[in-house]
């Protein structure tokens, strides 16, 4: 006969038990949803290789001095791996702490002797070195030989036997060419660990060295500087530029940087700072490199006091000014268009009346007019366009006129388009060249190709006389240490293995 009581006594244990097991299970749910819907930043912080920075407050780097990397602007620090080690300690919650240094090798030191957290400056990801571990890559460095204007061009490996030959020693450069020197041994060269490449490059324009060999962006940053240095050939494989850290150096350090490397990349923000420094050499034959930086140097210091006057009076970048002003007449005060436009920043006779200027010839004047007309056309426009694509638009207006940028704006609206974005406005300017456009634009036909053409010669303008200020101060130091003939002698000779 079944005892109900006999069996309750005996399911009890086993039932308390499951109860157990069941307020386990929805302890355990209920805590992963907590975790999943708690904020991030709101969970208390676990032990980490990040407890010691935080808790010092700042992160120490290591860094070569150069205008690639790490120098003093005319507003302070600055420079490519400066700029995107600023973002990283921000997203770190701490601050920047850097010491510099002139050779690779002390940058190195730094990190193995534990007195920095890692080491930048233009370092390549190199595998053979011992005892260090790199962060993923930021950008490719391609070595490049360049030469002398005037000799016989170099563009192979074998034009290079016989050439005096430098590089940075220590540098990925100085790599490039002992793996090419397996290749061809009887190529020799001359190496010296604290020169840098504004050094490089004057002694081969100055006739000390035939040749040297440094990256790609390097030269691109320089050029400007040295016109009778000559682009060879690409020297080898691209390479990695990378942070460089302690084998030792906990990981949670070195997973922050790929970390935070990797969203730089994907939201654009690394290429747009790679463009901002680098990217000038896609057009500087386009705009007249030479000329310009010949013009910069001959009549813009004449007339920079009015840039700086009309730019305090405006608001505008005195740079911007003075790119504008180039592109209107090229800084030249005389210049008449034929139909009738003149001076420096080529004003119609309407625009001058408008503005108060009565002597377009007269540069101070028509730098302040023209100053003043841009800012006039830019508060005219809707407040919803944002920086930069405003000073574009005001830009474009300037050379074609208001009316055709609304008709612009207006074929982007058509197109179902975003019209406060210089972008999609670029692209609806030329289509005022077009019947089916412009017959039913309010203010009819314009070259609308020419305001576009316009706006990237300035803004091209624009950034060459910024890395121009930003790098003077390299260059002035250049001027004040030129190396003679003497100063040669201390790059150690790389003789050929033959």
């Amino acid at each position: 006969m079944f005892d109900l009581a006999m069996h309750q006594r005996l399911m009890r244990p086993w039932l308390m038990c499951l109860g157990l097991i069941r307020l386990r299970l929805v302890l355990t749910i209920l805590l992963a949803a907590t975790a999943l819907a708690t904020p991030a930043e709101l969970l208390p912080r676990s032990s980490s290789g990040l407890d010691p920075i935080r808790q010092r407050d700042f992160l120490q780097v290591a860094m070569r001095n150069g205008p690639l990397t790490f120098y003093e602007g005319a507003n302070g620090p600055t420079g490519f791996e400066y700029e995107l080690l600023h973002r990283f300690t921000r997203s770190l919650g701490v601050s920047l702490s850097v010491t510099s240094h002139s050779a690779i090798a002390d940058v190195f030191d730094d990190i193995g002797r534990h007195d920095a957290d890692l080491a930048a400056g233009a370092l390549s990801l190199d595998h053979e070195r011992t005892g260090v571990r790199y962060s993923q890559p930021l950008l490719e460095l391609q070595p490049l030989v360049v030469y002398r204007r005037g000799m016989r061009p170099v563009r192979t490996l074998d034009d290079l036997l016989d050439l005096r030959i430098g590089t940075v020693a220590g540098s990925g450069s100085a790599e490039a060419l002992a793996r090419q020197q397996q290749n061809l041994p009887a190529l020799g060269w001359r190496e010296a660990a604290d020169l840098n490449v504004a050094d490089l490059l004057e002694m081969v324009e100055r006739g000390d060295l035939d040749a040297a060999v440094l990256y790609t962006h390097q030269f691109t940053l320089n050029r400007l500087f040295f016109p009778n240095v000559e682009r060879g050939f690409a020297l080898g494989r691209p390479q990695s530029l990378s942070w460089a850290f302690a084998a030792d150096t906990p990981v949670d350090l070195l997973e922050a940087a790929n970390a935070f490397i990797e969203t730089q990349r994907e939201s654009g923000a690394l290429a747009s700072l790679i463009g901002r420094y680098f990217g000038h050499d896609a057009y500087l034959e386009y705009v007249g490199s030479r000329l310009f930086i010949h013009h910069v140097e001959k009549r813009l210091p004449r007339f920079v006091p009015d840039f700086k006057a009309a730019a305090r009076d405006t608001g505008f970048d005195w740079r911007l000014l003075a790119a504008l002003g180039y592109q209107e007449s090229h800084w030249e005060p005389d210049a008449t268009s034929p139909t009738g436009v003149r001076g420096l920043m080529m004003l119609t006779r309407p625009t001058a009346r408008e503005v108060g200027i009565d002597d377009r010839l007269d540069p101070a004047q028509s730098i302040d007019g023209g100053a003043r007309y841009l800012r006039h056309i830019e508060s005219r426009l809707d407040e919803a366009i944002d920086e930069p694509d405003r000073t574009y638009m005001a830009l474009a207006a300037y050379n074609v006129g208001l009316g055709h940028l609304l008709d612009a704006r207006e074929i982007v609206r058509q197109r179902g388009e975003d019209p406060d974005r210089w972008a999609n406005v670029r692209e609806a300017l030329p289509l005022l060249q077009r019947r089916e456009w412009y017959s039913q634009a309010r203010y009819g036909y314009a070259r609308g190709g020419e305001p576009v053409i316009y706006v990237r010669n300035i803004r091209r303008y624009y950034e060459i006389l910024k890395y121009v200020q930003r790098s003077q101060q390299q260059f002035d130091r250049l001027g004040e240490r030129v190396l003679d003939a003497d100063e040669v002698a201390p790059l150690d000779i790389v003789a050929p293995l033959l």
